[in-house]
C-alpha cells in the first residue's frame, strides 16, 4: 500500500467486527511499532496495557466515550464493539508532559493497525479513574487515551471544506461517516 494511501485509510472507525478476533500478539505488534518512534528528549515516558481478555475488554467499554459529534449515538452496539483496547499511559516518574511522544505514538499505532488490514480509534474522553480501578493502574501512571482496535465494518470517508464550514463529522442516511478535512490551501500559509 502507497503511503498516501495508508495515510487516509487510516480513519478513526468506530464500528467493528465484534466476531473478528485481534490477539495480543497482534497488539503487541502495535506496541513495538510505538517503542520505536522519535520521543521528546528521548524520555520515552510512554507505557501501554494491551486488553485483549473478552471479559476485561467488555469490563472496559462503559467507560469509554464514543463520538462527541454523533448527539444521538451512545456508541457501536454490541457486536460492532472493538475486540481490543491498547490503553496508553504516561509514565509520571519520568515526566509530566506527554503531549508530543503520546500523539506520535497512536498515529503509529493507528497506521500499522490499517496496514494490518485493521482499524482503530483514539479514544481521549473516557472515565480515567475507572479504568484505573478496573486496570489496577499505580498512581504513578497517568491515563492518557485508550485506542480501540479490530476490523472495521464502517465506510469512513474524507470530505473536502471550504471557509466556514463546519468541522463537525457526521452520518448520512447511508451510515456513511464523512470527516470534513481543511484543503492544503487553507492550511498552508505564507507571511514572507
Amino acid at each position: 500500500m502507497e503511503f498516501r494511501e495508508l495515510v487516509t485509510q487510516s480513519r478513526s472507525y468506530r464500528r467493528f467486527n465484534g466476531n473478528f478476533p485481534v490477539t495480543d500478539h497482534v497488539v503487541r505488534e502495535l506496541v513495538e511499532l510505538a517503542c520505536t518512534v522519535p520521543s521528546a528528549r528521548n524520555l520515552q515516558p510512554l507505557k501501554y496495557i494491551a486488553v485483549c481478555d473478552p471479559a476485561v475488554v467488555e469490563a472496559l467499554y462503559p467507560s469509554l466515550l464514543w463520538a462527541g459529534y454523533l448527539a444521538d449515538w451512545p456508541g457501536p452496539i454490541e457486536g460492532e464493539r472493538p475486540p481490543a483496547y491498547i490503553v496508553m499511559l504516561g509514565d509520571l516518574s519520568i515526566t509530566k508532559d506527554f503531549a508530543c511522544d503520546s500523539g506520535i505514538a497512536a498515529q503509529t499505532i493507528l497506521l500499522g493497525a490499517t496496514a494490518s488490514g485493521l482499524g482503530g480509534c483514539i479514544i481521549g474522553a473516557f472515565k480515567r479513574k475507572k479504568i484505573s480501578e478496573l486496570l489496577k493502574i499505580p498512581d504513578i501512571f497517568s491515563p492518557l487515551m485508550v485506542i480501540a482496535i479490530g476490523k472495521p465494518v464502517e465506510t469512513v470517508v474524507i470530505d473536502q471544506m471550504s471557509n466556514g464550514d463546519s468541522v463537525r463529522y457526521f452520518r448520512d442516511v447511508n451510515g456513511i461517516h464523512h470527516v470534513p478535512k481543511r484543503v492544503l490551501d487553507d492550511v498552508l500559509l505564507n507571511f514572507f
